[in-house]
């Protein structure tokens, strides 16, 4: 949201999913797409059933690197350094756009000024990439026509999160790889309903559609929807509240469908905060290991068994219909909250979701048409739409960017928060797989999944296993400066030499308790993708 926000002035997605389908090249940074976005791994095979070519940019050989025409292992936490590389070539090798830019960009200047000061060389020798790939990639995606940039939390869980997208952002710039049907830049949400949540204000700073709280135009504008008084500065982020120390000690807490004593790092913080609370009330579908915490659980219906309506990635609102009553005992969300508000003095009572949504049309602009009746006869409509008779924008920026012009925002490789040394000689890298989602606190109880894929497995490079002995099936301990924990290897080529990597859905073991709680400094996103470890058989 940060780094697009900034750059474009949309933090969205440009495209439609359906669209990378049909792009000639799709250059995928930092996603591990055919297990965390199979649907849209599904359009990018079919885009190279179509003749499409694909470049990966990631540490590991993934599914999705084994049919890239060029996979680009990079060393973990190095994608500024790469992509500026790769549009240092597209400048030595005129291949810029220069009337996109002229016409529809700032800021240019800077971004020529940093990247003809680089050394390839040195560019090398920091990511592990040769300078022929790093060519080769910068070629094949600005000779293409119609080229899409797909990125996920690769990108983001770094302390430099915000400068990895703006980099993207530059270079799609630069290419003139946006602005049209096929060719953008296509963040994909790391969990059902991001977008949404967003769009909504679900975030410290802004008021649904993306109002900053500190305008006071919009702060009256909703005042006066709702007849209160609101805050005119922002609240306080994800780990400023699950790590405490951000003006003062959090007293009370209200934890809705998340699960942070397992998705959250360095585990033992989050204890430490949600057991000191005076308070703490969690509203979930099963008694996660935050719910255990809690004081008070709201029992919640799932996704069948209520009406509303899912933003997607592609900006796509859609409806959904309850199926089922709700199980005996459980509310609806938005019966919980309107329940919560009135018991602590505010009224707010709604007969039904669509008088929700009709008062979101009214309050936020890029909602504007977003009404029931017609999600009802479609498969839904992309923001932004306006008003009812708005068609739904399946692709942004077409005429001008959110911000007017789009803004190059040049940026240096910065290190990881926690390198390698002698004591902790190895990377940890953390992901998910294909048959478990996030803290697994709905695939975990279905049977056939945790068949498939009962534990979470270490992958190990076979050169690492190799020098520690090591081999598939055995138990190791994986500590860090915050803690261990016992896991099963996996030798695996997938991994390179000097990294590990594992999921984090499994409470048996909770590897979020290792990982470091350095974050960006702007977007405040966790640094889940790099932190040093070691590693002893057990």
């Amino acid at each position: 949201m940060a780094g697009l926000a900034t750059t474009f002035g949309s933090g969205a997605m440009t495209n439609s999913i359906e669209e990378i389908g049909q792009a000639q090249v799709i250059l995928a940074v930092g996603s591990n797409t055919t297990e965390a976005h199979p649907q849209v791994a599904r359009r990018i095979f079919a885009a190279l059933d179509r003749g499409a070519k694909l470049i990966v940019v990631d540490p590991r050989r993934t599914r999705l690197a084994e049919h890239a025409h060029l996979h680009l292992a990079l060393r973990p936490g190095t994608d500024i350094p790469l992509i500026n590389a790769m549009m240092r070539v597209i400048l030595d090798e005129n291949l810029a756009d220069d009337l996109f830019v002229e016409m529809r960009t700032e800021n240019f200047l800077a971004l020529r000024d940093m990247l003809f000061q680089m050394d390839l060389e040195a560019v090398a020798a920091i990511t592990g990439v040769g300078l022929a790939a790093i060519s080769a990639a910068a070629q094949i995606y600005a000779r293409a026509q119609k080229a899409v940039i797909c990125y996920c939390l690769g990108i983001t869980q770094h302390i430099c999160g915000t400068d990895n997208v703006q980099a993207i952002a530059n270079l799609a710039m630069l290419a003139g790889q946006v602005e049209k049907e096929f060719t953008g830049v296509d963040p994909l949400r790391g969990q059902n309903n991001v977008q949404g949540a967003c769009d909504m204000g679900a975030l410290p700073g802004v008021f649904p559609s993306y109002q900053p709280v500190e305008n006071q135009d919009h702060r009256e504008k909703f005042e006066r929807a709702w007849g209160v008084e609101l805050p005119s500065r922002p609240g306080l982020t994800l780990l400023q509240m699950s790590h405490g120390g951000a003006g003062g000690p959090i007293r009370g807490l209200f934890v809705m469908g998340e699960n942070p004593m397992l998705s959250d790092p360095a585990l033992d913080k989050v204890r430490e905060t949600l057991t000191g609370l005076d308070f703490l009330a969690v509203s979930d579908l099963f008694l996660t290991e935050t719910a255990a915490l809690a004081d008070v659980v709201f029992p919640a219906a799932s996704f069948a068994e209520k009406t509303g309506t899912f933003t997607s990635s592609e900006r796509r609102v859609q409806m959904v219909r309850a199926a089922i009553p709700p199980f005996s005992g459980c509310r609806t969300d938005s019966d919980i909250l309107m329940a919560l508000s009135e018991a602590m003095g505010y009224r707010m009572d709604y007969d039904s979701p669509a008088e929700i949504m009709e008062e979101i049309t009214l309050l936020a602009p890029i909602y504007g048409g977003m009404f029931h009746d017609r999600l009802e006869r479609s498969w839904g409509l992309q923001w932004p739409c306006w008003n009812r008779n708005h068609p739904g924008t399946p692709f942004l920026h077409k005429y001008f960017f959110t911000r007017g012009r789009g803004r190059f925002m040049p940026g240096e490789h910065q290190g990881a928060s926690e390198p390698v040394d002698a004591d902790y000689p190895l990377i940890l890298n953390t992901g998910r797989v294909y048959h478990h989602y996030h803290t697994g606190t709905m695939t975990r109880q279905c049977p056939a999944l945790n068949r498939e894929c009962p534990e979470a497995a270490l992958e190990v490079n076979p050169e690492d296993a190799a020098a520690l002995k090591l081999r598939t099936g055995e138990l190791v301990r994986l500590a860090s400066r915050r803690g261990e924990v016992t896991v099963r290897v996996l030798v695996s080529a997938q991994t390179p030499p000097g990294s590990v990597y594992t999921s984090f859905h499994f409470p048996e073991t909770p590897i979020n308790l290792l990982t470091t709680a350095a974050r960006d400094p702007k977007a405040q996103c966790p640094e889940y993708k790099v932190c040093a470890v070691r590693l002893a058989k057990v």
